[in-house]
């Protein structure tokens, strides 16, 4: 594909998540691009990969109960593994893995596996769409945010983005999606946080010409935005051409999609990106029909992709420890749900609750959280896993643990407040506070909402370039509740003190727009004195 459908691709990938629900972003503040480059060999603080598995991966026959073999005979006949071929565990004679999983058994015997069963929410969605949607953006089954649970940590550690960026404390992209399109994952409070590579191909065509320019045609301010995204798609592009050129050698990798992403995740975080997420798909989980081959269940469909699974986590972990990162890296696998205890009569099996997630990296605490699951004695089609751990949980112990967000802060950003897990090593280091402090000023600032959390007035502190400027408060589902200022203004900054003693307590957003430029900040309702 030509330089300039890639940028057409990643332009896309920015631009289109950004107009959804009225979050649009339409300008970037022209600032100086002369030292992106200045901290390449920076090291990136601590960076989380995820992995979607998309389509709803089968949990009992990645994560096998033999404790339960039996009655998993009776419910699942025509996909059942033959219980010789399950990979035991080391310390446990009560679960085991895929045969097809031999890479991440690797990773468990190192103790840099954590296995974390039953992963669900209360009532369950089993569309596709929705329960993704779900598990992206943190909600409840019955609640529909605009916003990514990822994207909200962004918007939380860079909260002028993208006003004023890329700049000299943030150089990089926020996060990395290589995929066709920004998932809602990454979708923060105003716009996505994230820039996206097509697919690995584009990545190398990239490393090997120039893009060209946004075509000079009239469309008013709609040309203007898009060209502001491309002007920083195209900057974002160079650091990671620059950052990618670091990296001459790297370990061995399977000739698989996954396993080429997870390749070029390695080298761009090698090369010095401070990108601080990066998400990758691996598709095909959706296996009501031939998931296992009929005369023998160890191959098939579903176990291809949890062998294309486990290589390339295996592939990527052995590529972190040789390019001297993997202290710096962790991971985790997920799915927008589990499959059904019972088998169907297409060799597959139907779309079911709850399931496993796995984490895993040098800085995870390797083992296992959580009881098999309880299979009933006598299973039908009717008959689900229940959940044990809530998935917002791990996200909460992700921030907590992994990303150092304080414990007070946590429920702002996922905008719930769930149990924390022990999923990684006792000895991990934070951050230091002045990173993050430099990280909560870089950019330029439109807005500023004190105090914070409030009880009853809000201060409202806003800068304008001149021209139709407007402040609204939102409630967590995207909703404008509230127009605090609105009209013509000259330049300059203003301040408007807005009510919200009727308000009940919980998360809200403050934002302002003008002209071309919008920003959001989170604040905080909490009880009336």
């Amino acid at each position: 594909m030509k330089r300039r459908n890639f940028l057409k691709n990643i332009t896309a990938g920015v631009a289109v998540p950004s107009l959804i629900g009225g979050f649009g972003v339409k300008a970037y503040a022209n600032s100086p691009f002369s030292p992106l480059f200045n901290a390449l060999t920076t090291d990136t603080d601590h960076v989380l990969v995820m992995i979607q598995l998309s389509g709803g991966n089968d949990g009992l026959n990645t994560v096998v109960p033999i404790d339960q073999y039996a009655k998993l005979a009776i419910g699942r006949p025509e996909v059942i593994l033959p219980e010789a071929s399950i990979l035991p565990l080391t310390g446990t004679n009560k679960v085991g893995l895929h045969p097809a999983l031999g890479g991440l058994r690797e990773l468990y015997d190192e103790g840099q596996l954590r296995i974390v069963q039953n992963v669900g929410y209360p009532n369950p969605n089993l569309s596709h769409f929705r329960a993704t949607d779900i598990w992206m953006s943190g909600s409840d089954s019955d609640e529909y945010l605009p916003s990514g649970w990822a994207g909200r940590y962004l918007s939380y550690e860079y909260p002028n983005f993208p006003n004023g960026y890329p700049n000299n404390d943030m150089p990089h992209p926020l996060a990395i999606e290589i995929g066709s399109a920004m998932s809602m994952s990454l979708m923060g409070t105003q716009t996505g946080m994230g820039f996206v590579i097509s697919n690995p191909d584009e990545f190398y065509n990239l490393l090997a010409g120039v893009q060209s320019q946004a075509p000079n045609t009239p469309a008013g301010e709609q040309l203007a935005y898009v060209r502001q995204i491309a002007q920083q798609s195209r900057t974002y592009a160079q650091t990671i051409v620059n950052a990618s050129g670091t990296v001459t050698q790297q370990q061995t990798y399977p000739e698989t999609e996954l396993a080429a992403k997870l390749k070029i995740v390695a080298r761009l975080i090698a090369g010095g990106l401070k990108t601080r997420m990066y998400v990758v798909n691996i598709d095909g989980f959706d296996t009501h029909d031939s998931q296992v081959d009929p005369d023998n269940h160890t191959i098939g469909e579903h176990a291809n992709l949890l062998q294309e699974l486990g290589d390339a986590i295996r592939a990527f972990t052995k590529d972190l420890k040789f390019l001297g990162i993997d202290d710096r890296v962790s991971g985790m696998t997920f799915s927008e749900f589990g499959r059904r205890i019972v088998s169907n009569f297409s060799g597959g099996t139907d779309h079911g609750e709850a399931a496993p997630m796995f984490l895993f990296g040098k800085p995870i605490a390797g083992g296992i959280t959580g009881k098999n699951p309880l299979i009933p004695s006598n299973p039908t089609e009717y008959d689900n896993l229940d959940m044990e751990f809530d998935f917002r949980s791990v996200y909460g112990t992700i921030l907590r643990d992994w990303f150092c967000v304080p414990e007070t802060d946590v429920p702002d950003i996922l905008l719930h407040d769930h149990a924390y897990l022990d999923l990684y090593q006792s000895n991990i280091s934070c951050i230091s506070t002045a990173t993050h402090q430099a990280n909560q000023s870089a950019g330029r600032s439109l807005l500023d909402c004190s105090p914070n959390p409030f009880t009853t007035n809000l201060q409202i502190v806003y800068r304008t370039d001149g021209g139709p400027t407007t402040v609204q408060i939102l409630d967590a589902s995207g909703k404008v509740i509230a127009t605090p200022a609105h009209g013509i203004m000259g330049r300059g900054e203003y301040m408007v003190s807005f009510s919200g003693s009727s308000l009940p307590a919980g998360t809200y957003f403050c934002r302002v727009l003008n002209g071309m430029q919008h920003q959001t900040k989170t604040v905080v309702k909490v009880g009336n004195n």
